[in-house]
């Protein structure tokens, strides 16, 4: 058998703790059951069972998403199990369960950090000037522990093979999010990537191109194409118009006068919104701007994290916004 003893202080010392395939597997194989047994620990009890069975969204229906809907349900049932007049039997079902979460907590950590060595390599690659080594490394750390929580050991796929994906990609994303003075949302990250790639196709082929090739690639406009462009500083180097200019520096300039014009636009939005903010929205609409804005000192929220408050679609919360937005113009 296994030895499940990857400590943390195997972590903090910096020493690499490696598996082999067979002990990644088994590792995972133990993470499964503890999870399996939590499961069958709150099932059968109303306030779990309508979590566990409730409709997943797009978003959920993978793995993670069924490891999130097992963790609600664990403390929706630990709330109803400490009012005063809960039934025993159901208090002995969250202990077990909680034990069995945590036991699987356990072990996911121990499976995650066991790609240490994977998060340091990946860092010193993609080491620049937005992002030091280190702020990439403790990224590594969350891809690693996305990949723990999603990781099939039946699949015959290596978790290290597995966990490289996931450690790159949250590094990369921390570079376009987190990296910039502009912080970008998902899906624009993903296109700017997709630019950038289409770029290099035609650079590598030798094809000459301009902002609208790129955009017919990606799919997009090409005024959202030279606007991520020009935000995301990436175009061919090679890539000059008809007066020797750079293709960057033309989008910067094609793009600055009306982004610049549109962000104060926006600005004196918000800073009218509070006069008519509660007299023109709804109790569901007011909740969506003020998270996805990070109005009244709130953070800002992405869709995605929005619609799970509401057990709404992304779509759906889109919708509702682009409402309350346009309804807001009429009125300011």
């Amino acid at each position: 058998m296994i030895d499940h003893t990857i400590s943390l202080r195997s972590v903090h010392d910096g020493r690499d703790v490696r598996l082999t395939a067979a002990q990644e597997a088994e590792l995972g194989r133990a993470i499964r059951g503890a999870e399996r047994e939590a499961r069958e620990a709150v099932a059968g009890w109303d306030q779990a069972e309508s979590i566990l069975r409730r409709r997943p969204t797009r978003a959920e229906r993978t793995r993670g998403g069924a490891i999130q809907r097992l963790e609600e349900s664990i403390e929706a049932l630990d709330q109803a199990a400490q009012q005063l007049n809960a039934d025993p039997e159901m208090r002995a079902d969250v202990r077990r369960a909680r034990g069995a979460w945590q036991k699987s907590e356990h072990l996911r950590w121990q499976l995650a950090m066991s790609g240490i060595r994977i998060a340091r390599g990946e860092a010193r690659k993609l080491t620049c000037s937005l992002m030091s080594e280190e702020d990439l490394v403790q990224e590594g750390f969350i891809g690693l522990l996305r990949a723990a929580s999603r990781f099939d050991p039946d699949r015959g796929i290596r978790f290290s093979t597995y966990a490289r994906w996931w450690v790159r990609a949250q590094m990369t994303r921390s570079i376009e999010t987190k990296g910039r003075m502009v912080r970008l949302p998902g899906g624009a990250v993903e296109q700017l990537r997709n630019l950038r790639r289409a770029a290099e196709r035609f650079d590598i082929d030798g094809i000459e191109y301009e902002t609208n090739d790129l955009a017919t690639e990606v799919g997009i406009e090409e005024t959202r194409a030279k606007f991520l462009l020009a935000i995301g500083g990436v175009v061919s180097s090679s890539q000059e118009d008809e007066d020797g200019h750079k293709l960057e520096d033309r989008f910067e300039a094609e793009v600055d006068g009306e982004q610049v014009e549109h962000a104060t636009e926006s600005r004196r939005l918000f800073v009218r919104v509070a006069d008519v903010f509660d007299d023109m929205l709804d109790e569901r609409e007011k909740f969506i701007i003020n998270r996805h804005y990070g109005l009244h000192g709130e953070d800002e929220h992405n869709m995605a994290t929005i619609a799970r408050e509401l057990g709404l679609s992304r779509e759906r919360v889109r919708q509702i916004e682009r409402r309350a937005l346009r309804r807001l113009r009429t009125a300011i």
